[in-house]
């Protein structure tokens, strides 16, 4: 792989993440670029790629199901009344080009291609931001515009009639280890009380580290939480949950997450100090 292919994120000089512009992936898991790996600052890593359990699973990166039906997180495609199913109907994201690439972050522009046609266009905003000596954060904007000249909507397993699989947006697969991570918000804790809910933050904790999410903007807030912690270490932000998200031609969907990347397991009143100063305006 060629330098022009990758961009590595430094925070105070130390690198953080690893993102892969250009991947060579079969179809079926629907090619995309993806941050892999993100490590806290004193090295651990925090992310997985292609794990044995969900070998679409990208480490850090931007994945839908169910875009006009056209699969772009990859793998199977759950279909109504008739569940997971092989379809030969996946999608790639495509670099065009970075519009900007600093050592703390960078500006691309993507496009959403399936079955030779262009459906969306994405501007994604990545900055990492030195926030204590142990811990940064993960700054993650991106923006879908419909390039085609009918309307168009973004699905998920959930809408299609799967209850509880409303997965599709940001998505961040963590680490796996011998235990499952502990879950918790400001107010909750476990997979169970906090999977598809609405909370300012979900952190997950591992042996030696902690991530926390927070939704940056109001609408960003308004989608749940897809949360796995048993079978799986992974969370995202849901952008179709109970209904299709529907993207007018020309319209922008737009979502930001931050991403507090910790060494240690760090409390909920740690873990409020730094969202608060990683989402501060």
């Amino acid at each position: 792989m060629t330098p022009h292919d990758t961009a590595v994120l430094r925070v105070a000089g130390r690198p953080v993440g690893r993102y892969v512009t250009r991947p060579e992936l079969p179809p079926r898991l629907s090619p995309r670029p993806y941050l892999h790996p993100v490590t806290t600052l004193a090295g651990t890593a925090v992310t997985e790629l292609s794990p044995a359990d969900h070998i679409h699973h990208l480490g850090v990166g931007v994945a839908v199901p169910d875009v006009e039906g056209s699969n772009f997180w990859g793998g199977r495609t759950f279909v109504r009344d008739q569940g997971p199913t092989e379809l030969d109907n996946h999608g790639a994201q495509r670099h065009t080009s970075f519009q900007l690439r600093d050592p703390d972050g960078f500006v691309e522009e993507l496009r959403w291609v399936a079955a030779g046609t262009e459906l969306l266009r994405e501007r994604r905003t990545v900055a990492a931001t030195e926030l204590t000596d142990f811990a940064w954060a993960l700054d993650f904007t991106f923006s879908l515009t419909n390039v085609t000249s009918g309307p168009l909507s973004i699905g998920s397993p959930a809408t299609n009639g799967r209850p509880g699989a409303a997965y599709g947006g940001f998505f961040w697969r963590a680490r796996k280890e011998d235990s499952a991570p502990d879950v918790f918000t400001a107010d909750r804790e476990g997979e169970q009380d906090i999977h598809g809910t609405h909370a300012p933050w979900v952190a997950l904790t591992g042996s030696t580290w902690t991530l926390v999410f927070a939704g940056a903007t109001e609408q960003t807030r308004r989608d749940p939480w897809f949360v796995r912690a048993e079978e799986y270490p992974g969370v995202g932000s849901s952008l179709a949950s109970e209904e299709r998200l529907p993207i007018p031609p020309g319209e922008t969907a737009v979502r930001r997450i931050v991403t507090v990347v910790a060494d240690g397991r760090i409390s909920r009143l740690e873990v409020a100090a730094l969202v608060r100063k990683a989402v501060s305006p």
